[in-house]
């Protein structure tokens, strides 16, 4: 089973920070799992919310921000200052310290509630410009926003997310041209995932923190568990370096 960490390692380092992804790729997980909102001057930048309320020592909406005021913020200081100041990352940032490392990475785009201009284009661009094709897959709750993809580029890896029980998920994914599921844990089934890997549709649960929960997926035949604690994943299912 393949290992992908969840905003990088979010469940022991700041979520969606460079420090956090590293830690993912240490511990040796597959892939990470990221988050893209575009700023008011263009700028992908990787953070979860609308806001930066909750992860940052701001307040406001990511889109009324330039790149360049969002660099003010500190995106760790929830951690009581561990691991120092942290910087919210451009898409740019990662995907440049992705193609060094050999990591993969799923950029789950962010515009189920505001729809930037041009996000999708601006995505493919920068996994073209890194020729990260082959290890880079696109998520979205917004499953208008992976039609458009596919009609950008048909052959990169769509995955669509859902956190509520779908109807022959494996039949929508294949109606809406996406190559993968990224159902909650909480949605997943035996008869689903079979189902799903018989139309060569592999399912990646979010987010699986619990070993036991876990393995009862691998069970299932699910490809990959996306996490938190990609280390204590690692652990029990193997990393890139093991």
């Amino acid at each position: 089973m393949f290992v992908i960490g969840h905003r990088g390692a979010a469940g022991t380092f700041p979520e969606n920070t460079m420090i956090s992804f590293k830690e993912a790729a240490r511990v040796g997980a597959h892939g990470i799992e990221l988050d893209v909102h575009m700023t008011k001057d263009g700028e992908l930048a990787v953070i979860h919310d609308e806001k930066v309320d909750r992860t940052t020592n701001g307040k406001g909406y990511v889109k009324d921000f330039t790149y360049q005021d969002l660099q003010k913020l500190d995106a760790s200081y929830k951690f009581k200052k561990k691991y120092g100041v942290c910087k919210i990352p451009t898409l740019n940032e990662v995907m440049e310290w992705a193609l060094s490392e050999g990591i993969s990475v799923n950029i789950e785009l962010k515009n189920n509630i505001f729809d930037y201009p041009y996000l999708e284009m601006k995505v493919l661009d920068l996994i073209y410009l890194y020729k990260m094709k082959d290890r880079t897959m696109i998520s979205s709750f917004n499953h208008n926003s992976l039609a458009r993809i596919g009609s950008l580029d048909s052959t990169i890896e769509t995955a669509i997310l859902y956190s509520y029980p779908m109807y022959e998920p494996w039949v929508y994914a294949q109606h809406l041209g996406a190559k993968a599921l990224h159902p909650n844990q909480r949605t997943v089934n035996e008869v689903n995932v079979a189902a799903s890997k018989d139309c060569q549709i592999p399912v990646r649960p979010y987010t699986v923190n619990d070993v036991k929960v876990a393995e009862q997926l691998r069970k299932y035949g699910c490809e990959s568990v996306i996490t938190d604690y990609p280390e204590k994943m690692v652990k029990q299912f193997g990393g890139r370096f093991s």
